[in-house]
This record gives structure tokens, sequence and C-alpha cells, in this order.
């Protein structure tokens, strides 16, 4: 069903993975997607086979972050969804964690969500819907993951926060937290054959996620469908954090 046409929906990290995945989904479902990212030619791939606008962000960048905004209102005017979806993945022991890691991780997954949130709220029209990506690792702590779950708790925070101040408006704010999904992230982190069946053994329903199960809540969550839903948090990990 066309439930989302005529809506304009941005969404940041959106040449890979959920991301993709999402434009892919929201396309179908009659929306104008603009997607964004840090890599020029994976940017340029995603929009030409999405048929999509491509815009060039790095979120930990508060200057692109302006400059993203600048274009879209100028293209767009206002706009109906935004996804704040870029995000990094990197793992540690506290005792090994250096500065210039943690700081890596805090500027693009919360500092840099937390002011593409702040300076996109001008933008958004009344009524409009805003997602967050967070991680099942803010619920279920795994080790070595102190810095980037600590991002995902600080954006789940913020995501109630903003759905209170924006509740005026209509606007809605929620926060969708990934577990283990079949994505190139996964490789990205090292994950072989042995550790991917370790993982599944920790997941109730056996097997990894699909970035379009994803994008299907964050689809819901985008449309008048779920209009009386804001500052809430939804786990999909296939019952890992029970």
């Amino acid at each position: 069903m066309k439930t989302l046409t005529d809506k304009v929906a941005v969404i940041t990290g959106g040449n890979s993975g959920i991301g993709y995945a999402t434009a892919k989904t929201l396309l179908g479902k009659g929306a104008n997607v603009i997607i964004t990212g840090r890599r020029r030619e994976a940017v340029e791939q995603a929009a030409a086979a999405l048929q999509v606008t491509g815009l060039l962000a790095d979120q930990s960048s508060l200057a692109d972050i302006d400059q993203l905004v600048a274009d879209v209102a100028e293209q767009c005017g206002k706009i109906d969804i935004l996804l704040i979806n870029a995000g990094i993945t990197k793992f540690a022991p506290i005792e090994q964690m250096t500065e210039t890691m943690f700081d890596e991780i805090m500027n693009v997954n919360f500092k840099g969500a937390y002011f593409t949130l702040s300076k996109f709220i001008p933008v958004l029209n009344d009524n409009a819907s805003v997602v967050l990506l967070s991680s099942t690792s803010a619920t279920i702590s795994p080790p070595s993951a102190s810095v980037y779950a600590a991002s995902k708790a600080a954006i789940n925070a913020v995501a109630k926060i903003a759905a209170l101040e924006l509740a005026p408006r209509k606007i809605r704010v929620n926060t969708v937290s990934p577990g283990p999904i079949a994505t190139e992230i996964m490789h990205k982190i090292g994950l072989d054959d042995q550790l991917e069946k370790q993982l599944v053994n920790s997941i109730p329903l056996s097997r990894l996620g699909k970035a379009e199960e994803v994008a299907d809540l964050i689809a819901y969550l985008s449309s008048d469908e779920s209009a009386y839903i804001t500052g809430s948090n939804f786990l999909i990990d296939g019952g890992q954090s029970v």
C-alpha cells in the first residue's frame, strides 16, 4: 500500500545496510527519499540503484550537518520523515579503550545523531515522524561494547525528551533497537562462521535478523498507522534481550 505517498524522507547512512533497506521500503510505499552517507562512491552507487537523491555528509561533522539541512531545505522545503541511522560499531574492553576510539564512537553515534536531530527540527513538518536507530547493546550490556552501548543508551534518553518537546507539534520521536542483523557491518566487526553460530545460539528465534525486517518496523513508525506512538523504544532482536 502507498501509505507514504507525497511524504519526504531523509535517511542518514542510507547507502548500505538498514538505511538502504529502509530507503527501498519507503520508496515502495510512495515516499520521496533522500539518502546521505560519508563515502562518496557508496552514496552515488546507492542513489543510482534506488533512483533517489544522494547527499554527501559525515554525521560527525557539524558543518556537514548544517550543509545537509540547508541542501534538504532548498530542495524539498520541509520533510515528513527523518531516520537518523548513520553510526559506527567498534568494540574494546574498558581497560583497553583509547580516547581516540571513544571520541570516534561518541562523535558519530551520539553527538552527530543529537545535532542531526537538533538541526533538522526547524525543517520538520508538523505531524512528522523521527526514528533514531539505537541498538539492543544499550539493553543487554555486551562485554567490550561499553562506549558503543553508552552512545546508544544516550540516544534512547534523548529520544524520550525530544518526544515530549516536539509533542505540541504532533511530531513523534521513537527509537528502533535492532539485535544482530545480517548486514555488511557484521563482517566488518569480525563475524566468522564460528562466531555466527555462537551468536545465533543466543537468540531464541535461532537466526540473525534481516535488514528488511527492521525497515518494515521503521516504515510503520513513519506512517500515520502509528500516529499514537511516541517516546518508545522498539527492540527487534529475535528475543535475544528477553
